[in-house]
């Protein structure tokens, strides 16, 4: 999970030069692939006003959030401290967010028949980052709670996958978004998640049966009933 904390906070970072510096390779890639997508936004009205359902609704950053906050709540009710580490990851993950878009002050995309649009800058997208921090939190807290070999892990795996890769595609090709404001609300999304995990493992876990832990056998008097690492 170190790993993986890393390598997405250092291609976020990456991404942020590129896009600051202005990138010839990396802009005319975003440009070429939003333009094409765009083209066929204008020309399948039906397709597009799904996309918008999606974007708008479903997949919508106050939907994510609000689906993190209600999971905080239930665990706070369950007495359980990783109520705090959902609530805070959504809390820091939106506030970072609202900061690299007050700093690199990206455009979006202008077109002369817009089909959708939205406020404020671009770098990098909300609804990318919003999906990525709530779909992780979520598969985390059913980690912590249920076996792997519970039935319905694949089922809800697969609709985190497709909600958070379904988004991404919906700004792009809704023209409000660049390929590369997607990419980056994916991976600091994530590096959010992974530092939450992180952290709790460290400061969170000890002590708290209930988030997870399994109590380990005795092998005699002097071992005081230890409990097992939080899976």
């Amino acid at each position: 999970m170190r790993i993986s904390a890393v390598v997405s906070g250092a291609l976020t970072v990456l991404l942020l030069v590129l896009v600051v510096v202005g990138w010839t390779p990396l802009l005319s890639f975003d440009r070429d692939v939003t333009q094409a997508l765009h083209r066929i936004a204008v020309a399948e009205p039906g397709f597009t006003r799904l996309n918008r359902i999606l974007t708008d609704w479903v997949w919508d950053p106050l939907t994510m959030r609000a689906l993190a906050l209600a999971t905080a709540v239930v665990l706070w009710w369950r007495r359980e401290r990783l109520a705090l580490w959902v609530a805070g990851t959504t809390a820091v993950a939106w506030g970072l967010q609202q900061g690299l878009k007050a700093a690199v002050q990206r455009e979006r995309p202008r077109w002369p028949d817009p089909v959708d649009s939205a406020p404020y800058a671009a770098f990098p997208s909300g609804h990318a980052m919003a999906a990525s921090v709530t779909c992780g939190l979520l598969l985390w807290v059913l980690a912590l709670h249920w076996r792997e070999s519970w039935r319905g892990w694949g089922a809800l795996t697969g609709a985190a996958v497709v909600s958070v890769l379904g988004v991404g595609w919906t700004r792009v090709y809704l023209g409000v978004h660049w390929p590369s404001d997607v990419f980056a609300g994916w991976l600091l999304g994530w590096c959010c998640v992974a530092v939450a995990i992180l952290t709790y493992r460290r400061y969170g876990a000890r002590g708290t049966p209930t988030d997870g832990a399994r109590a380990t056998p005795t092998d005699g008097p002097d071992t005081g009933g230890r409990m097992g690492e939080t899976r």
